[in-house]
């Protein structure tokens, strides 16, 4: 019987590395273990809808500009859907990182999946302040020259000028929403490949040694196994 041989290009390589790492069942599984029913994974959920709801909005706002959205009652209600958005959505992802901190999330080969959520913050608070800059009032004055102050006292206010509202622009609509995508993307398909972690108290009581196991008793049911 022959065996299958090993693909010839770096296409068939890569998909037989995804059918092995993620196939169809880990990827959209149907059925979760019970410890999944947790508000900690609600809010991991509610935080996907807060980042829907802000793109949205976001993209209403870029489409329509500042002079719509600061004299349109229209405009208003989506600009503050959008600033409440943003809110609701770091108040979700902050309790999810710390809750899942607690849960020590980063056993059994998941310290990437909890690295991923923290990037996502730390570019989620980016993006915020950028946010901040391109609301065009006295607010986002007062906020971008203070931030100016700061950037330039870390060296790094020549290469990002927020004074420059067409660069923040770009920054805020494309950049930072494409990046913080991809990562978000990269957490979610790594929480599909290793799966959800256990309660610590749950994994303990799984990881028996094999010492362990022959000095305990036995039931019944494993002596007439």
């Amino acid at each position: 019987m022959s065996t299958p041989s090993t693909p010839a290009t770096w296409i068939g390589r890569a998909r037989g590395r995804l059918e092995t790492t993620l196939p169809y069942d880990k990827l959209l599984p149907e059925t979760q273990p019970s410890f999944v029913a947790s508000w900690i994974y609600v809010f991991g959920v509610l935080t996907l809808g807060g980042l829907a709801m802000i793109v949205a909005s976001g993209a209403v706002l870029a489409f329509e500009g500042p002079s719509w959205y600061h004299t349109s009652s229209v405009g208003l209600f989506v600009n503050s859907l959008h600033f409440w958005s943003v809110q609701l959505f770091f108040m979700f992802m902050v309790v999810h990182l710390a809750g899942k901190f607690w849960m020590a999330a980063w056993r059994g080969n998941r310290a990437m999946t909890w690295i991923t959520g923290m990037v996502a913050l730390v570019l989620s608070i980016g993006a915020g302040l950028t946010g901040y800059v391109l609301q065009t009032n006295f607010d986002s004055q007062w906020i971008t020259f203070e931030a100016k102050d700061g950037l330039n006292a870390v060296g790094v206010g020549a290469w990002f000028n927020v004074a420059n509202l067409g660069q923040v622009m770009l920054i805020h609509v494309f950049l930072v929403p494409a990046v913080i995508a991809v990562v978000v993307a990269i957490h979610v398909l790594l929480v599909r490949v290793h799966g959800v972690v256990p309660p610590i108290d749950a994994a303990a009581a799984s990881e028996v040694t094999p010492s362990a196991a022959a000095g305990r008793p036995h039931s019944h049911a494993e002596e007439t196994s």
